[in-house]
């Protein structure tokens, strides 16, 4: 098999060509990065940028906020649903518009930002379940969403390499993905992923919830947002695998999830966990307003 390695000059160099956020974004993210930011100041940033204005209003007044009444202006959006959750569209609208839509390596694209979707609502449940309060509640969605971005990354940036790592994934389906990707690649999507999200200046929970979604370290054993995000990729992959059984597809087998003591401590058992959320379908369709809105 052909020699895949990254070099660690190269990575550099591809995460710079990655674009930018837009500046309306960036601004959005240095206000919101101040623990007494002004919710005036976004209020007018926002504005001043008509695309985000109206896809921040489509989304506010989407069935995944359900509000009794409908938001005609930035104003009323930071007062109904909150600064955090303002900043957290925000993000998710300028990854979905920076990302490529297709790649060369035959990533399915629809099928990762679905999974990151389940992995969304499953966290934010969990948080939730957990006494996260609700003003907080979005940055776990949000974390979910982007978790694997480093997977669409990877498929744009280095698309022969990564189409060996899908490959082999497809006939080697007991062996993890990031393992595969670490065995062609020397690094996984997490690492990849990270460094983006350094990259856009995103906030720190947020990128250390990117990049620890595999393997947590020490620093991030106390973070209820990075334990939430692990823990609802494994049940996101336990859940897939089970359905892709269920239907008959050919070399489908059960995943067995791998949970860290620290992942289980704060979330629980998995078995148990999952028993609780009775409407994980109905709020997956609800939550498909943060994707089909934000393109």
């Amino acid at each position: 098999m052909a020699d895949y390695q990254v070099d660690r000059d190269y990575l550099t160099r591809m995460v710079e060509k990655i674009p930018a956020f837009p500046q309306s974004v960036n601004r959005i993210l240095e206000i919101t990065a101040s623990a007494d930011c002004s919710p005036k100041e976004i209020v007018s940033v926002i504005e001043y940028d008509p695309v985000l204005t109206m896809k921040l209003l489509k989304m506010v007044n989407s069935a995944y906020f359900g509000l009794a009444q409908e938001v005609s202006s930035v104003k009323q959006s930071v007062v109904y649903v909150g600064i955090n959750t303002v900043k957290n569209v925000a993000i998710t609208m300028a990854t979905l518009g920076v990302l490529p839509k297709e790649n060369k390596a035959g990533l399915n694209g629809d099928e990762i930002w679905l999974h990151s979707l389940k992995v969304g609502v499953i966290a934010r449940m969990v948080a939730q379940d957990r006494g996260i309060m609700r003003n907080d509640l979005a940055s776990y969605f949000v974390a979910g969403l982007l978790h694997d971005v480093g997977k669409m990354v990877c498929a744009e940036y280095l698309s022969e390499a990564y189409a060996a790592v899908l490959e082999k994934s497809a006939h080697e389906a007991t062996t993890p993905f990031q393992d595969i990707e670490k065995s062609l690649l020397g690094l996984d999507h997490a690492e990849v992923g990270g460094m983006v999200a350094e990259k856009w200046q995103l906030p720190a929970e947020l990128i250390r919830a990117i990049q620890g979604h595999h393997d947590i370290v020490a620093e991030d054993a106390q973070s209820p947002l990075v334990l939430s995000i692990a823990f609802a990729n494994e049940a996101v992959h336990h859940l897939e695998s089970l359905k892709a059984v269920e239907e008959g597809v050919e070399g489908a087998v059960v995943y067995q999830p791998s949970l860290a003591p620290e992942v289980t401590a704060w979330a629980g058992d998995m078995e148990s966990v999952l028993g609780r959320l009775s409407d994980l379908d109905k709020e997956v369709e609800k939550a498909k307003a943060f994707i089909n809105m934000s393109k």
